[in-house]
């Protein structure tokens, strides 16, 4: 947040550098205007002199032609200087028009902005994040899930930026729509995360591996329960290390759900979060299920409201 911030001041004042240099550049171009016209008008009277045939004239003709020649001279002077003025001042109005445009707030302000935007574009509202636990991470932080913890707590506990976990969800939302239910399998070893994934697979028809995942179903052509999926949805590398294994040996897709302690390798698509809760992981399968039945221009009546997921039995 801090970042966007500061890319808008950045912005502002490189538009009023701009603005400023417009200006100077305006004023060098009308002086430069003045000075070829002036030049101009010399040359051409000096041109007028020397084509001038040489012959005795009365001093009251020459008085007059003096006068004349003085006289058009000083109206096309006059007249190219209204023009260039009036030329300037147009353009000066416009750079004014164009800084009264340009209100620079406070940088609290723009903060504030930025916050309340990202707020009303959340799937939840924050406080749904912050009551389920999603943010909370565990001591251990991997290279892979750094860039997504905004601190740690005085016990330790690395803490999600919630701004990402929201994000992230959006965007496996995305990704998940492009696959038939057919042809994904969500695994979950996990036993605080049972209760949610079993709805999850009810409600969009993807099929579940709860308790236990037979080794080698999506590996082995042999075993009579064996079936070909295009994706597989992992809750933790670690529990479901096997799924996971057999998912990447025939080349298929995965979207895994990380905690700070998970490594993403082998993942085309990630959701960050809390895998360890039953709260943290129904407010997730709650997410995606809901998302990908809307994606899909399915009916979502039967989707449970958030409290049924984080409902502990």
């Amino acid at each position: 947040m801090a970042k966007i911030v500061e890319k808008i001041e950045k912005g502002i004042k490189a538009v009023e550098k701009g603005l400023e240099k417009v200006a100077e550049e305006i004023e060098e171009k009308v002086e430069e205007g003045v000075e070829a016209i002036e030049e101009k008008v010399k040359k051409v009277g000096k041109e007028i002199k020397e084509k001038t045939p040489k012959k005795k004239v009365s001093k009251t003709s020459l008085a007059k032609d003096a006068e004349k020649e003085s006289l058009e001279t000083e109206k096309v002077v006059k007249l190219s200087k209204e023009e260039i003025e009036k030329k300037r001042e147009e353009l000066l109005a416009k750079v004014e028009k164009l800084k009264a445009k340009i209100e620079k707030p406070s940088s609290e302000e723009l903060k504030a902005q930025v916050k309340l935007k990202k707020r009303e574009e959340m799937l939840i509202p924050l406080e749904d994040y912050v009551r389920t636990g999603i943010y909370l991470g565990t001591r251990v932080v991997t290279p892979n899930m750094k860039p997504f913890v905004y601190r740690r707590r005085a016990d330790g506990l690395a803490i999600f930026n919630t701004d990402l976990i929201d994000e992230k969800l959006k965007e496996a939302i995305e990704y998940l729509s492009k696959f038939n239910p057919e042809d994904i399998v969500v695994v979950c070893k996990r036993e605080a995360g049972w209760k949610a994934v079993e709805k999850f697979s009810q409600l969009t028809g993807i099929r579940a591996f709860t308790k236990k995942y037979p080794a080698g179903i999506l590996t082995n052509t042999q075993l009579p329960e064996f079936f070909e999926n295009e994706l597989t949805i992992i809750s933790d590398s670690w529990l479901d290390k096997n799924a996971l294994k057999d998912t990447l040996d025939v080349n298929k897709k995965v979207l895994m759900i990380c905690d700070t302690n998970n490594f993403s390798k082998g993942a085309e698509q990630v959701v960050i979060g809390n895998n360890k809760s039953p709260k943290s992981l129904g407010v997730i399968f709650y997410i995606l299920a809901r998302g990908y039945l809307k994606a899909r221009k399915k009916d979502t009546s039967e989707v449970p409201d958030l409290d049924w997921w984080v409902k502990e039995n």
